[in-house]
């Protein structure tokens, strides 16, 4: 794109987005150092005013943002002589991390959080929930948080560039309804633009199959890493977890601006289902520790009549030795025997429920001198299984 990028219209007709509560916007360096001579807010500032709008009016969003290496390399040039090598790239994204936050807080009247998520995090089911809980606070007291990998230490990243991808991860963490991703073309179309002059623009992409992956090019910046190919495997990624993707031109500044009326100038990948219906799935299917949590009749009605978290002072007792963030059983423990219920995703150990077991939240941590939450597994964490009927209330 040249610099006059920002005035030309964009060939995609613009669509209504559909309505959303919270998003992820991935913003990558060639939006914030597009000319490769270190951070500039040119494009950034208008990404920030979308942004904005949208808090403003009640939704939350949260920003995965690349250009550490990029800024780095502003701060000491004579690096970029070393090439490739991924301990000069580790050094450049520690020296430009502190250029991006502060970038980025310039742009907000709010309070901007810098979080650093490598995807070993992510595969970790124990840090993933740490991770959840701290994004999920993050917004409750209504900042702002900004996410890049943790570059320093994750060396598989910084070859691969693969900051779409994670994304796609974090808008499935904070359960997103939309995955934002700014790009400095216009988005998807039938071949590359830039060579191919009969490329058609896809305003719309229902499946994601072999073929339209096919279409996708490289990386188009001489500071990004990651191209269009990327771009489609993280909607892929997003589309299976229930969040739809919108690919646009975060140059454009009336593109941008539409972004704040809930309109789109780009592509709309839809998802393959429902948010809540890929996360129930993937509860129902996901591997079982060996191990459960045993609850009472009242918690079991309030687990299915009334779609309520687990509590600790419904659980009775614990099986096994299962860990925090394990998935597990719950059973109920009454005269008729255990009989699976649920399965969910444990916040506290089974050690720890235990001991905190019919105790109120409130006493969580002068139990165990530490607390993770007041449930002991989250309703957005729990599915009930098939054979769960409707329970009778138990009596007061």
């Amino acid at each position: 794109m040249n610099d006059t990028a920002s005035l030309v219209a964009t060939p995609f007709t613009p669509q209504p987005i559909p309505s959303w509560r919270r998003a992820v916007l991935k913003v990558g360096s060639s939006l914030l150092a597009a000319d490769g001579v270190g951070l500039s807010p040119r494009f950034a500032l208008g990404l920030a005013q979308f942004v904005s709008a949208h808090v403003q009016a009640g939704r939350e969003v949260v920003i995965v943002s690349s250009g550490a290496v990029a800024a780095g390399r502003a701060i000491v040039p004579r690096v970029a002589d070393a090439g490739g090598a991924i301990a000069a790239r580790q050094a450049l994204a520690a020296l430009g991390q502190a250029q991006l936050i502060a970038l980025w807080q310039r742009l907000f009247e709010r309070p901007v959080a810098q979080v650093l998520l490598t995807h070993d995090d992510l595969r970790n089911r124990r840090r993933y929930l740490n991770a959840r809980a701290t994004l999920l606070e993050l917004l409750r007291l209504g900042t702002l948080p900004v996410i890049n990998e943790n570059d320093t230490v994750s060396v598989d990243e910084l070859k691969l560039g693969d900051n779409d991808n994670l994304a796609a991860i974090v808008a499935a963490l904070v359960d997103a309804d939309a995955l934002f991703i700014a790009t400095d073309i216009d988005g998807l179309y039938t071949a590359d633009p830039r060579s191919n002059p009969a490329a058609r623009p896809l305003d719309e992409v229902q499946v994601l199959t072999p073929e339209v992956l096919a279409m996708a090019g490289g990386s188009g910046s001489s500071v990004g890493t990651g191209g269009m190919r990327t771009k489609l495997e993280a909607a892929a990624k997003a589309g299976a977890a229930g969040v739809e993707t919108y690919l646009f031109n975060g140059r454009n500044a009336e593109v941008v601006r539409g972004l704040a009326q809930d309109r789109l100038s780009g592509t709309r990948i839809h998802a393959a289902q429902t948010r809540i219906a890929a996360r129930k799935g993937w509860l129902r299917h996901a591997p079982v520790e060996p191990g459960a949590i045993l609850i009472d009749a009242g918690a079991a009605a309030a687990l299915v009549e009334k779609g309520a978290s687990l509590l600790p002072g419904g659980v009775t007792g614990a099986e096994g030795d299962f860990r925090r963030g394990d998935m597990v059983l719950v059973r109920t423990g009454d005269a008729d025997g255990q009989r699976p219920l649920a399965r969910g995703i444990a916040q506290y150990s089974a050690a720890d429920i235990r001991r905190i077991a019919r105790r109120h939240s409130r006493d969580i941590e002068a139990v165990l001198g530490y607390s993770y939450g007041e449930n002991v597994i989250h309703r957005d964490d729990l599915v009930l299984l098939g054979s769960a009927a409707p329970l009778p209330r138990t009596p007061r």
